[in-house]
């Protein structure tokens, strides 16, 4: 919106060609997200107390959490408004790109917010279904999964149709460019083809998984929204360099033509992340809820697989994945030993708190891991 009033404008006062650099708008969605957050955030966490939408607090977990029922939860509303108002003032909306991770994140939110209102509004505590949840994420990620697999090799939309027509022609056998191909970092010319179909189950999956992980992951003051925030701008960096043919080209990227944009997507989130967690650190004045861990998992999952970078996410999100396989773990050793554990308890953060850590450390700890990770996976860019 902004981006078409200052290319306007740009006509007779040339100073406005300014806002036409990516870097730029990143900047400025990432403090206009910020400065969003921090006017409604009080206003909203107001009106939540207001209305009695607390969080229910589980009495089999530590018991230091009994003390933070009836905090205000669904706060991640305010992540997606933040998000949503910014991407649409500054990103260019002609980008594909851009509708469709913003599309997902809205979409993932959504089935969060049902989740999250039935749970603290009619006193629901299944909340939306297990069952009704994945399927609705699942719609969502094959939906995107399928137009990623044609829009990512693709240099516009006018291509994107022809490449599906093509496949479809085909008998479905024909394999994607080469910039759809599975990228292993350290390596310069390491990628392996994926095929359509593999292509659109490695992007459901890491959709779909990383919003769970996130989910899984929020349960401590602070603990899920600054590795989203770390790890949404490092995604920034890589979408920045994927749709710079100069950039990607040096360093052995492949250049996605329109992926440049996503760093203004990025800019917003890394912005609306940090407003929320002013109020969201500890003690929390709010939670942000299933409406804000699902869509910001969605999110980079998705600019993940945009800018070919599936593995890299894997290694920057490690906190997410190791609170995810902590779970698994758990679940699956309680079956089949009838009843024993591997941890104090699951998720990962839960094993700590009850091992003698206090949740600052835990956090902390957990964010320090995080900042490691995504430098070891920004270093990716180079080392190869």
């Amino acid at each position: 919106m902004l981006l078409t009033l200052s290319q306007y404008l740009a006509e007779e006062i040339r100073a406005f060609n300014v806002f036409s650099y990516i870097t730029l708008r990143a900047v400025l969605a990432a403090l206009t997200a910020l400065v969003i957050s921090f006017l409604a955030g009080p206003p909203m966490i107001r009106k939540l107390t207001a209305y009695k939408i607390g969080q229910a607090v589980r009495t089999d977990g530590p018991q230091t959490h009994l003390t933070k029922a009836g905090t205000p939860t669904m706060g991640g509303a305010l992540i997606l408004v933040s998000i949503g108002v910014t991407t649409l003032l500054w990103a260019d909306l002609s980008n594909r790109f851009v509708w469709i991770v913003l599309l997902v994140t809205l979409g993932f939110g959504a089935i969060g917010w049902v989740d999250d209102y039935r749970k603290v509004v009619h006193r629901n505590p299944k909340g939306l279904s297990a069952k009704a949840k994945f399927f609705w994420q699942s719609v969502i990620g094959l939906v995107a999964a399928v137009y990623l697999a044609f829009a990512v090799p693709a240099p516009g939309n006018a291509e994107v149709w022809s490449l599906f027509a093509q496949w479809v022609q085909s008998g479905f056998s024909m394999n994607l460019p080469p910039q759809a191909d599975l990228i292993v970092p350290f390596f310069k010319n390491i990628a392996y083809p994926l095929g359509v179909f593999g292509f659109i189950l490695l992007s459901y999956f890491v959709i779909v998984g990383t919003s769970n992980a996130v989910n899984l992951t929020d349960g401590l003051d602070g603990l899920a929204i600054m590795p989203a925030v770390m790890v949404g701008g490092a995604l920034g960096i890589f979408a920045y360099v994927s749709g710079n043919a100069v950039f990607a080209k040096y360093l052995f990227l492949p250049h996605i033509p329109g992926a440049g944009e996503l760093a203004v997507f990025c800019g917003a989130l890394v912005g609306a992340g940090l407003g929320f967690l002013w109020f969201n650190a500890y003690p929390a004045q709010v939670f942000m809820g299933d409406v804000g861990a699902l869509a910001l998992g969605a999110a980079p999952g998705t600019v993940a697989i945009i800018t070919r970078q599936e593995i890299v996410l894997f290694i920057m999100g490690g906190v997410f994945v190791a609170e995810t396989v902590s779970v698994m773990l758990q679940v699956l050793y309680f079956k089949l030993t009838g009843g024993r554990r591997i941890f104090r308890m699951a998720p990962l953060h839960h094993h700590y708190e009850l091992g003698g850590w206090k949740e600052t450390q835990v956090v902390v700890r957990f964010w320090i891991i995080t900042i490691m990770l995504v430098l070891f996976g920004l270093s990716t860019l180079k080392l190869r």
